[in-house]
């Protein structure tokens, strides 16, 4: 257990924090959620922005983990695994919970959970046939633009909703138009795996 496969397993510890935090029923024990006024129209429930910050503390854990692993040859079959499980459970939880709690739109989590399972299918036909699936930049494109999206919408979309400028809703649309460019990009790439030795 090396230290990028600790930072890996924080993530994880981290995203079941962020669940809790955001589906706890407070209310239902007796407990009163602060809230914050902003601009006396804007009312923040303050466990967004915890999970907020606890979010960006997680997605800098996954920067932190491949770097020290590449670094210092690190890399192993088991940090490879639990990075690709710590990044999937951290945003895939995140963009569920606040299309359930209305602040995305469906559409969202389904586009990009959807490529996520077919890319990763890709990557495991590729791979059991010795072939390893190279990160492309439209995927790298997506990752950012769909965390940064999360951390405005998490944030409530501050400050630009002072302006009623919908950057969050406008990142989060962008991460699912590149999921599907990236998603046929990766298959148009390495369909030749797929399809090797037949149907």
């Amino acid at each position: 257990m090396n230290l990028p496969n600790k930072l890996s397993m924080l993530r994880i510890g981290l995203t079941f924090v962020i669940i809790v935090i955001l589906l706890f029923p407070f209310s239902a024990m007796g407990i009163t959620v602060p809230q914050i006024f902003v601009n006396e129209s804007i009312v923040v429930d303050i466990r967004y922005p915890i999970a907020g910050v606890l979010f960006i503390i997680a997605s800098v854990t996954d920067f932190i983990d491949g770097y020290i692993a590449r670094k210092y040859n690190l890399i192993t079959d088991f940090g490879k695994m639990m990075d690709a499980i710590a990044d999937k459970v951290l945003n895939n939880s995140i963009l569920i919970i606040l299309c359930a709690q209305g602040f995305i739109h469906p559409i969202i989590p389904v586009v990009i959970i959807l490529r996520d399972t077919i890319v990763n299918s890709i990557k495991m036909v590729a791979g059991n046939k010795g072939h390893v699936v190279a990160a492309i930049k439209t995927g790298k494109y997506k990752t950012a633009s769909m965390m940064v999206g999360i951390v405005l919408t998490l944030f409530y979309n501050m400050p630009f909703e002072l302006w009623n400028i919908h950057v969050a809703d406008f990142l989060l649309i962008i991460a699912a138009v590149l999921s599907i460019i990236s998603g046929v990009q990766y298959y148009q790439l390495n369909k030749k795996y797929i399809f090797e030795g037949g149907i």
